[in-house]
């Protein structure tokens, strides 16, 4: 269970040894209580103007509760974590060597060719039900399939050595896969191209919520895994940047484009979910919280058949992760 605060002047602290979180209502002032045992979350996620008790610091840092704080359009902005290592450091040693030789090649080919698979996957299954543009959607996804192979026939002995071309060609495919998205959904909603900070539309400000939520997830699972979230191969290492973040999401950014696709698509968005600020969009109260709500069960209760088990999306992230360290020092 995460628990996501995002009411103005919430508070949370401890009472009986479980988090217990007050949230004071507009219109009555009224004080209404909910409790959680440490033992059933996950994570805390705090996203406005909220206050957090020392005493519920600790009880997360005991029970392995991470404490997330995000900006208003939910980017990772810092997060509260226990301050042992937890696994050995041969693993970051490891992914050093990585981010210098064929290996980081290696990987860095496999993430982002996972990820226009999935981008042409998505295109294949939107053909389902639009008839009329099946012309459109197969030439989109041919022209995928030709980036893909661009990609895998790139050689190098460093992942420095062909960064910029692997970020074109990237860059391609998200253009034709973001541009394919808003063709299909109505006219409403169709937008021109990807845009932050701000989003220049409704469903721009969608996707980097949800993408701010997957990136924490994803920091989280390389945390645990023993991973450096800084020592990027092909994201730069600009001053406090999380690159290996930005480079271990790519298969996983599907996750987000679909949860925020299926909400536009089946019409459960509208315009009391995002107000206009200064030269764009953010989403309001009600926007975050539908978007959590499809978010959470999507990511932590729909099961899926991975590696021979079914399992939540959240759990074969960590799970990957986890193998990704395990190769490094040599242990698969």
């Amino acid at each position: 269970m995460q628990l996501y605060i995002n009411t103005y002047g919430t508070y949370v602290h401890i009472k009986d040894e479980m988090f217990e979180v007050r949230i004071k209502e507009k219109e009555t002032n009224d004080v209404k209580k909910h409790h959680f045992a440490a033992s059933k979350v996950t994570s805390i996620i705090m996203t406005t103007g909220a206050a957090l008790s020392t005493d519920a610091i600790r009880l997360a840092i005991i029970n392995n509760v991470d404490i997330v704080f995000t900006e208003k359009d939910g980017q990772p902005l810092g997060r509260v974590w226990h301050s042992k290592l937890g696994s050995t450091t041969k693993i970051r040693k490891r992914q050093l060597e990585a981010s210098l030789n064929g290996i980081g090649v290696q990987w860095t080919k496999a993430w982002l060719l996972t990820k226009l698979e999935n981008q042409r996957d998505f295109i294949q299954d939107l053909k389902k039900h639009r008839a009329p543009q099946v012309d459109y959607l197969n030439d989109k996804i041919t022209r995928l399939e030709a980036l893909a192979i661009s990609i895998s026939t790139l050689q190098a002995d460093c992942v420095a050595d062909i960064a910029d071309t692997l970020r074109g060609l990237e860059g391609t495919a998200g253009r034709l896969y973001f541009g394919t998205l808003s063709y299909v959904l109505t006219r409403e909603h169709q937008f021109s191209g990807r845009s932050s900070r701000p989003a220049k539309d409704a469903f721009n400000a969608f996707l980097n919520y949800a993408f701010g939520i997957l990136y924490s997830k994803i920091e989280k699972a390389l945390i645990i895994a023993g991973l450096d979230p800084y020592l990027g191969f092909l994201h730069r290492d600009d001053y406090n940047q999380l690159s290996f973040v930005y480079d271990f999401i790519e298969p996983y950014r599907i996750y987000a484009e679909t949860v925020v696709f299926r909400l536009f698509s089946g019409k459960k968005v509208n315009r009391i979910h995002t107000d206009q600020i200064t030269n764009g969009y953010s989403l309001n109260s009600e926007g975050k919280a539908l978007l959590v709500a499809a978010f959470n069960k999507y990511f932590d209760e729909e099961t899926i058949r991975y590696k021979g088990k079914n399992q939540t999306r959240s759990n074969s992230i960590q799970y990957d992760a986890h193998t990704f360290a395990n190769i490094l020092i040599e242990k698969v």
